[in-house]
Parts: structure tokens; C-alpha cells; sequence
């Protein structure tokens, strides 16, 4: 084969051309490059955290009790008489003002006593008029009894009158005495049977106002349990009547928990339907220990609400004795359905993951009831990108461990 030899002048040219199509690859090689993911057996980048330290805290101890809530005044409305239901003028729910007319009972019977009553006042007014008169009667016959005594007297002295007349001015005037003694004992009695009448009168119109049920006071009707046609019964409850405004939640305590409540102490309260929300309540009475089921009855006032309900389950939570507690920062903890997590910063300053049993949280504190002991440093608000093992940068100092055994 014939081989043609490079002149110098062509040896150089593809020597250049090599050189710049070399060049404009590694530029368009380089103008692509993207940042990557460390590879297998490389170093991720450590995360700059915040630790916090596991510590013995002193925890006030609190304990729950549950009630319903009730309004503060409660009447329940019942008949005095024996008489059939002839109206109900409210339903369930409805608002009453004092004095309202609520249920109205069958009258006839007691219209018919008011009559009779107040026939037999008239009757003793007519006999005690009556009495009167025959006292005035009587006071008369005696003046004139005793002034014709004293005129036969003074002329038996003179001798112008006999002694038949004189002991017969006397037999008057003894007579006319007893009269008006009688009279007078007549009167006393027919003005006592003028009272009685008159008391029995207001007995009847007492007994009458009974056939009509009135509001006691503002409220709501919280149950209706009769209707018209129904026969009423002395102390059946026909409604029950709550008073319109604050409620207050009645909760039994066990009379060994009971020590160290008092009236007038702040309690937090959760009515069911108001979710995690907790009201402030005031204890307002404190019962007294029931020697059967060994607890009392706590009645705790709430604070005014618009969609204050009757009738609702609510818990009181009490304070109790302070206790010793393991507590970290509530921020550390890691939730995963439902198992909590810690991130542990160990010597060579990795985040290890931890499983951890929690107890309730205290404010921004959480005790740890298993998984930790006192000094571990957890990672406070761990970041997300933040694995098990990987390297931290503490940003924030540890505190100081707490004396105390481990957990």
C-alpha cells in the first residue's frame, strides 16, 4: 500500500483540530453538571441541630373527675292537688319569663271550695254582726238595771221604799250582768267563727291559685313529662325548669383525693364536644362525704358561654401532689403513628433514634416514663431531613444534667 508522508503543514492541522473539538467538549461537559447525592460510602453533611437535656423535674400531679353539666337554679315544676292536666302552655327548649303560666289544672272542684268558703265568711260576718248586737243590748239593759238599783236604794235608805222593791232592783241588776256577760262570751265566739271563716276562705283561693303552674323564675324548659288529659299528682314532676346563664359542672370526687380542695380554687374544666379545649372554672360547693360510696360532690362554676349546654359529660382536672418526673423539650419528640421517638446525640455526636415511652406533656415539658435516663441529650426540634445516625452540629449548649438514676 502507498503511504503518502505527513507534511509538516498537515501534521499541524489535525493536531489543532483534536485540540479544539477536545475543548468544546469538556466545555459542554462542564456547562452540564448538576449537584448530586453522596454516593454509597460517602459522608452526608451534618445538620446543625438544637439539644436539649434529660432531666429530673418536679411535675404537679393532677387527677380527673367526670359530671354533667347543670344550670345553676333548677325548679321542678309539680302539682299540689289531685286534678287532671287541662293545658300545657310550654315545650321542651322554651324560654320563660318569671310568672308565665306554664300548666293549667282542672279548677271546677276548687272554684266550688272558694264558693262554700266564702258563703260561710259571709255567714260568720252576719252571726258576728248578730253578737254585737245582742252585746249593745245587754250593756243597755244593764245601765238601766243599775240606775233603777241605785234610785230603789237611795229611797229604801229614806224609807220611801219597801225591801220587796229594793231585792228586786237587785235581782235586775245581777240579771242584766249576766246578760251582758253572756252577750259579750257570744260575741267572742261568732268573732272566732268569723276568722275561721275568713282563713278558710283564703285556704280556698290559696288552693285555687293551684290549678295554675307559673315560672318561679327566667329559664329554659329543659323536659316536659305530661300533656293535657293527664291526671296530675301531688309532687309528680310535670316539668323541669333550668334557669337561663351560666351552668356549673357537679363531678364526684373519691374522698381520698379530696384533701386539698377548696372553694373559690380554679380548676380546668373540658365539656365533650368542645374537642381539647379547656375552660376555667371556679369550685363553688363542695359536698359533703357520702358514707356508702366514700365520695362527695363537687359542683365547679363555668364561665359564661354562648353555647353553654345542659345535660353534657364533662372532666374536671384537679392539682395534686407535686411528684419527680424524667422530662425532655415536648419539641423532641418524634411521632410515627403511634410510637414515639427520640434522636439521642451520642459521643461521636450522631442523632440515634430511640423508641421511648412518653407520659403527658407539662407545659413545653414531656415526661419520658421508659426509653431515657436522666443527662441523655436529645435533638430539640429535630429537622426532617435530620436520619437515625446522622451527623449533628449543636447549635444550642445541652443543659446541664440533673442528678438522678437512670430510667
Amino acid at each position: 500500500m502507498n503511504t503518502m508522508p505527513l507534511t509538516p503543514n498537515r501534521s499541524h492541522r489535525q493536531v489543532a483540530a483534536v485540540a479544539v473539538a477536545t475543548a468544546l467538549l469538556a466545555a459542554a461537559c462542564g456547562g452540564a453538571s448538576e449537584p448530586r447525592e453522596p454516593g454509597p460510602g460517602e459522608a452526608a453533611p451534618a445538620l446543625a441541630v438544637t439539644t436539649d437535656t434529660a432531666t429530673d423535674t418536679d411535675l404537679a400531679s393532677t387527677f380527673e373527675a367526670g359530671g354533667v353539666v347543670r344550670a345553676r337554679m333548677t325548679a321542678t315544676i309539680a302539682a299540689r292537688v289531685l286534678a287532671p292536666v287541662v293545658e300545657v302552655s310550654v315545650r321542651a327548649g322554651d324560654r320563660v319569663r318569671r310568672g308565665a303560666t306554664l300548666v293549667t289544672l282542672d279548677g271546677r272542684e276548687m272554684r266550688a271550695h272558694v264558693a262554700r268558703g266564702r258563703a260561710s265568711l259571709e255567714a260568720a260576718d252576719a252571726a258576728a254582726s248578730a253578737a254585737a248586737s245582742h252585746t249593745a243590748a245587754a250593756d243597755a239593759g244593764l245601765r238601766l238595771a243599775r240606775a233603777t238599783y241605785d234610785r230603789i236604794s237611795g229611797l229604801h235608805e229614806k224609807r220611801s221604799a219597801t225591801s220587796q222593791e229594793l231585792d228586786q232592783a237587785t235581782a235586775g241588776l245581777r240579771a242584766a250582768e249576766a246578760q251582758l256577760a253572756a252577750a259579750r262570751s257570744q260575741s267572742l265566739a261568732a268573732n272566732a267563727a268569723r276568722d275561721a271563716a275568713r282563713a278558710g276562705a283564703d285556704v280556698t283561693d290559696i288552693g285555687l291559685s293551684y290549678a295554675v303552674l307559673t315560672a318561679p323564675f327566667d329559664g329554659i324548659v329543659a323536659a316536659r313529662s305530661t300533656d293535657p288529659g293527664s291526671l296530675a299528682t301531688p309532687g309528680a314532676p310535670l316539668l323541669v325548669l333550668e334557669a337561663a346563664g351560666p351552668v356549673r359542672l357537679e363531678v364526684t370526687v373519691d374522698e381520698a383525693r379530696g384533701g386539698g380542695l377548696t372553694i373559690g380554687q380554679s380548676v380546668a374544666v373540658r365539656i365533650d364536644g368542645d374537642g381539647d379545649t379547656y375552660l376555667a372554672g371556679t369550685i363553688a360547693e363542695i359536698g359533703r362525704v357520702d358514707p356508702a360510696s366514700h365520695s362527695f360532690v363537687v359542683k365547679i362554676d363555668l364561665p359564661d358561654r354562648p353555647a353553654g349546654r345542659t345535660g353534657v359529660f364533662g372532666r374536671a382536672r384537679f392539682p395534686g401532689p407535686a411528684r419527680r418526673a424524667l422530662t425532655v423539650a415536648a419539641s423532641s419528640l418524634v411521632r410515627r403513628g403511634q410510637l414515639a421517638f427520640v434522636y439521642v446525640v451520642d459521643d461521636e455526636v450522631r442523632a440515634r433514634l430511640r423508641p421511648v415511652t412518653p407520659g403527658p406533656a407539662v407545659g413545653d415539658r414531656a415526661e419520658v416514663l421508659a426509653g431515657l435516663s436522666a443527662g441523655d441529650v436529645v435533638v430539640a426540634s429535630p429537622p426532617a431531613a435530620l436520619r437515625d445516625g446522622g451527623r449533628v452540629i449543636v447549635n444550642g449548649a445541652p443543659r446541664a444534667a440533673a442528678s438522678g438514676g437512670g430510667r
